[in-house]
């Protein structure tokens, strides 16, 4: 597909009639969409298979900003807006401000009280996030071949460090006292991030190495997005649920809360959204479970993510114990397909410690000062492991102009 077909189905929102989609797919990929969006938070949709509809308020504008040659001098003023609630910066074009205007608004159906009691999930159940966030939705997306190989092959692919803190600032936001508030920071991490996804897909299509082994002609489609969601909180909540924490129905509700407004805040239609728990989980079964394989891009980027968690906190976690904690995580296949060794002694004591730990951790919880003293020991290492990813410089998301460099 050249730029200017690729252009008009993104123009079109992507949305295919079911012959053109399927003579774009290959046999595997031609399996028909079946969740019902009377599960999401719209509780009503099209219908659309979201394989075929990307983002179409974002991709023709930033494609635009690209030929124009306006990326760089974007960057640029974009990087002093930093708060939810802070002007966009003057100087930026006319098509871009008025799509961040729009793009910046809570969607209606926001629950700031939710919201509040989101943050006291996260107080409590910061190591736990850290953990699953870092060592399964992370190591997870390397098993995700079309996510795996979009990072690989973009301009992110060159300096995983740098990618990574940047995706490890959204999980870092999400979780904060304010982060739709307008000092907070999570609405600005998520703008950015859809202009980001919009880039990729104009530019990784123009790559000479991904069309050969891609099995796609646009990246990042909502599907693709929503593959990606599932890793974070849904997976997130099956762990802790699997793990026996204790916790409070409301809590669960507001942490899917939190992350359906940010699934909202990235571009993703609310038709695809999961209202429930229950409507994750059966979501998850149909996009995620079944696509998940190994590639040669996601074994590379498994092995640079495990090097540089080893550098974390001078070293503490070895690349040995961070592969344990991958394989205990994930399970055997996954960490097979990803060339983890397998540590005897380290994955025996997690198979052993791992819930009886929680159990004492959760029983100290109810004593005084505990959950202030543990949040404060959880919000030093996450601290500490954005500093680290940074290089102690401020984390600023940026458009891309260019795929990966060889």
């Amino acid at each position: 597909m050249d730029k200017h077909s690729r252009r008009s189905v993104l123009k079109a929102g992507g949305a295919l009639g079911a012959l053109g989609a399927l003579s774009l797919a290959s046999p595997a990929q031609a399996v028909p969409w079946t969740w019902s969006a009377k599960g999401s938070v719209a509780g009503t949709g099209a219908g659309t298979d979201p394989r075929w509809v990307w983002d179409p308020e974002a991709d023709p504008l930033v494609a635009d900003l690209l030929d124009r040659g306006d990326v760089a001098a974007v960057n640029q003023l974009l990087r002093t807006w930093t708060k939810n609630g802070q002007p966009l910066p003057a100087g930026l074009p006319a098509d871009l401000r008025e799509f961040m205007e729009q793009a910046r608004q809570l969607p209606p159906w926001a629950d700031h009280g939710k919201l509040a009691t989101a943050y006291e999930f996260n107080e409590k159940r910061g190591l736990y996030l850290g953990v699953l966030y870092g060592l399964a939705s992370g190591m997870m997306s390397t098993v995700i071949p079309k996510e795996a190989r979009a990072v690989y092959y973009s301009q992110g692919g060159a300096d995983m460090k740098d990618r990574i803190s940047k995706t490890a600032k959204l999980g870092y936001d999400i979780g904060t006292r304010n982060a739709y508030a307008p000092d907070g920071e999570m609405i600005v991490t998520c703008v950015k991030t859809r202009l980001v996804h919009a880039a990729v897909r104009h530019l990784l299509p123009q790559s000479p190495h991904w069309p050969g082994v891609a099995d796609e002609d646009i990246p990042i489609s909502q599907a693709d997005m929503m593959v990606t969601w599932h890793s974070l909180p849904t997976t997130v909540m099956q762990k802790m649920t699997a793990w026996k924490v204790p916790i409070p129905a409301g809590e669960s509700t507001a942490f899917l809360h939190s992350w359906q407004l940010g699934a909202h805040m990235l571009g993703i239609k609310d038709e695809y959204i999961p209202a429930s728990w229950a409507e994750a989980n059966s979501q998850a079964k149909q996009v995620l479970d079944p696509v998940l394989a190994p590639t040669p891009e996601g074994i590379d980027l498994a092995d640079i993510l495990l090097n540089l968690g080893a550098e974390v906190d001078g070293g503490i976690l070895s690349k040995p114990i961070l592969g344990a904690f991958t394989r205990f995580m994930l399970g055997d296949q996954i960490a097979d397909w990803l060339n983890i060794d397998r540590e005897p002694l380290w994955d025996s004591l997690l198979d052993v410690a791992w819930e009886p730990f929680i159990a004492v951790r959760e029983g100290l919880l109810p004593l005084p000062l505990a959950p202030k003293a543990y949040w404060m020991f959880d919000e030093f290492l996450r601290k500490a492991a954005l500093l680290f990813l940074s290089e102690a410089k401020p984390i600023s998301i940026e458009i891309p102009d260019t795929n990966r460099p060889e």
